[in-house]
């Protein structure tokens, strides 16, 4: 009994680094996109595509696999799901050429779709409902530590010892990941299993449908610049290898910061004041990122303020969404993540899109932000 209780009270921190798993794996090529263009022999418009093609097959298999695998006890089923991401990895270092990187990409992706919104709704399962705000929101802690400490170690072991070095180190995370799920998530945990009248109740719900509307613009906002920013960073500003990490780091680190804030604070403010504090210091990033485009400083201390609105404003949509309908969470939090990343699918085709035309990005950039905020309101 003492023992489940222990592995119960750490269950949160074991879903949390699954999200640190799961956030390095699909962020990884934008942290190595120079390195993958070089050492696979491709331009790096077909080396974005690994993102581009990736959010394309996580937006078909999150809710898919939310409906086809919602009857699986959540340890077993989140278990599973870091063992494909280990091994997905693994098998990425050793990929011999682009076409099979990204059939192993798109694989292990169509897998591991589930495992954030699954993570989500098994924190609802482990604690009480007063503490669920809190609890959602600091498992997505483990998003915002991939960006900040993944993704800068990622652009870092990349551009020293190889991309297929940063793939191993990813799959060497996901085995102790997975170790530590099933030591530490209780086991018998099941949700509300998805079928079609749950759909069918979701597309019914129109405050349901607002929140991924939401979800999805503010997200776009960020994606759509964020996949290229490193080459950005180049061509913009000259910045090196070591100075893109650290603007990567400088995001998540502040995208961190945020959430542990978030956390702070969500049960007592409440899930929609919370949101529109996260997404004020998001709209005002952006803006500072168009407005400085071409001069790393302000580049950098906009992404500084872009970072605190990151992952906060997306853990509080799923707050929201949990809290909106708690009997479709299964199926709500499973498009959320869909919604969050299908920017990726209209980022630009290659980086020379970000030409030395700063108004361009300006324009681009200041279009998404205000979407964001109008849709917000």
């Amino acid at each position: 009994m003492q023992k489940s209780a222990a592995a119960g009270r750490f269950a949160p921190t074991a879903l949390m680094l699954g999200n640190l798993v799961t956030g390095c794996s699909v962020l990884a090529p934008a942290g190595m996109l120079p390195e993958l263009s070089a050492g696979l022999g491709i331009s790096i418009h077909a080396a974005g595509l690994l993102i581009t093609f990736g959010a394309i097959t996580l937006c078909i298999g999150s809710p898919l696999t939310a409906w086809l695998t919602s009857r699986i006890e959540r340890r077993t089923l989140l278990a599973t799901t870091l063992a494909v991401l280990a091994f997905g990895n693994l098998a990425s270092a050793f990929a011999p050429d682009y076409a099979s990187l990204l059939v192993i990409r798109l694989v292990m992706l169509a897998v591991g779709a589930l495992y954030t919104p699954q993570a989500a709704g098994t924190a609802a399962l482990i604690v009480p409902v007063e503490r669920r705000g809190s609890t959602i929101a600091y498992i997505f802690l483990g998003w915002s530590l991939a960006a900040a400490v993944g993704l800068p170690l990622i652009t870092f072991i990349a551009s020293r010892y190889g991309w297929r070095a940063a793939y191993g180190e990813i799959g060497a995370l996901g085995c102790i990941s997975f170790v530590l799920l099933l030591l530490r998530l209780p086991a018998g945990l099941k949700g509300t299993p998805v079928d079609l009248k749950t759909w069918s109740a979701v597309g019914r719900s129109r405050t349901v449908l607002l929140l991924l509307a939401i979800t999805m613009l503010q997200m776009s906002g960020q994606f759509v610049v964020f996949t290229f920013m490193g080459p950005l960073l180049k061509k913009l500003t000259g910045a090196g290898p070591d100075a893109i990490g650290m603007v990567f780091g400088i995001y998540g680190l502040c995208g961190f910061l945020g959430v542990v804030i978030a956390t702070r604070i969500v049960d007592t403010w409440g899930p929609y004041r919370t949101s529109l504090l996260f997404t004020c210091l998001l709209l005002a990033g952006v803006t500072g990122w168009a407005l400085g485009a071409g001069t790393l400083v302000l580049m950098a201390g906009a992404v500084a303020i872009w970072g605190l609105g990151f992952a906060s404003t997306n853990s509080m949509q799923q707050v929201r969404l949990v809290a909106a309908a708690p009997p479709l969470a299964s199926a709500t939090v499973a498009l959320s993540p869909p919604s969050s990343i299908s920017a990726r699918r209209s980022a630009p085709p290659s980086a020379d899109c970000c030409s030395p035309a700063n108004s361009c990005i300006r324009s681009a950039s200041l279009r998404s932000a205000s979407s964001c905020w109008r849709w917000s309101w």
